[in-house]
């Protein structure tokens, strides 16, 4: 009895780092950051005094809170062309094509970089007289050169498509990744009917990594909500770029706000977390069938 106890107790053992690792390290964490919330506090006091609802009332209420939600709606049309931009050429490089490795190496390349080193490279790209000028100018373009960073017009689609640039080769590896896992048979058989590469594409890559794009979407809507590096390196949230993160950090870190910047992340978390439901909700997570 005691042997047949310790085999069905075994499995738990493994399990239990872990689990001991993610209670203390997320959730532990996450149960405080709701406490504070309901909380002011500015990081120091030994004290918290309760505020109720307040904080989350006033991240509502306050267009200098709610507001830079929008600046979000740039990085979510940017993951979103991302996406078919990462699926286009997982489509095409994982045909026979000339130098296949070395578009597969280019591609993956920037998501391989740290984000903060991202961040200054294109600071240094979209300053006045930076990289995109010289180049704009060598071919005849001078005209066109604009105020990348400094224009609250322009600045947001410049960070956007930075994050762009870098995450693409993220979506890019999954999708690869999915579409060389359907078996070869499949494609021949689709050639033997007839099908060129867009039906291919339409009625073989895409049911059979459904569930991958799904979780593209989801990877892609959430990291927009929580966009920090890119904005904070390059602008420090001003001209109109200051992000939710960025605003929830200068909140705790720069204004002593502990109370209120962690409703700011709840408020977040429920948001990230509902996008998933209603996601999940819209693309279950069933077999689904090459039609």
């Amino acid at each position: 009895m005691t042997g047949g106890w310790w085999r069905r107790q075994s499995p738990w053992l493994y399990v239990l780092p872990a689990l001991a690792l993610l209670i203390v390290f997320t959730y532990v964490p996450v149960g405080n950051m709701i406490w504070y919330s309901f909380h002011t506090w500015d990081g120091l006091d030994v004290t918290m005094d309760p505020v109720g609802w307040a904080n989350y009332v006033r991240v509502f209420t306050d267009e200098q809170y709610w507001r830079v939600f929008l600046v979000s709606g740039y990085y979510v049309v940017a993951s979103f062309a991302q996406i078919a931009v990462a699926l286009y050429f997982a489509t095409v490089l994982s045909f026979s094509v000339r130098f296949r490795n070395l578009f597969k190496g280019i591609l993956f390349f920037p998501y391989l970089l740290n984000g903060v080193a991202v961040g200054f490279v294109f600071l240094y790209l979209f300053q006045p007289g930076g990289t995109l000028d010289t180049v704009l100018t060598a071919f005849g373009l001078g005209g066109h050169t604009e105020l990348w960073l400094g224009d609250p017009d322009l600045a947001n689609f410049s960070l956007a498509g930075t994050s762009m640039w870098r995450f693409t080769g993220l979506s890019f590896v999954l999708f690869l990744g999915a579409i060389q896992s359907i078996p070869g048979e499949i494609y021949e058989a689709a050639e033997i009917d007839g099908a060129n590469r867009w039906h291919q594409f339409r009625h073989i890559i895409v049911p059979g990594i459904r569930r991958i794009i799904s979780l593209s979407f989801i990877l892609a809507i959430s990291g927009s909500l929580a966009v920090f590096e890119i904005p904070f390196i390059m602008t420090g949230g001003a001209n109109g770029t200051r992000t939710f993160v960025v605003q929830a950090y200068e909140t705790a870190f720069q204004f002593r706000q502990i109370g209120l910047a962690s409703a700011m992340a709840v408020v977040l978390l429920t948001m990230v977390l509902v996008v998933t439901w209603i996601q999940r909700r819209i693309l279950p997570d069933d077999e689904v069938s090459l039609s």
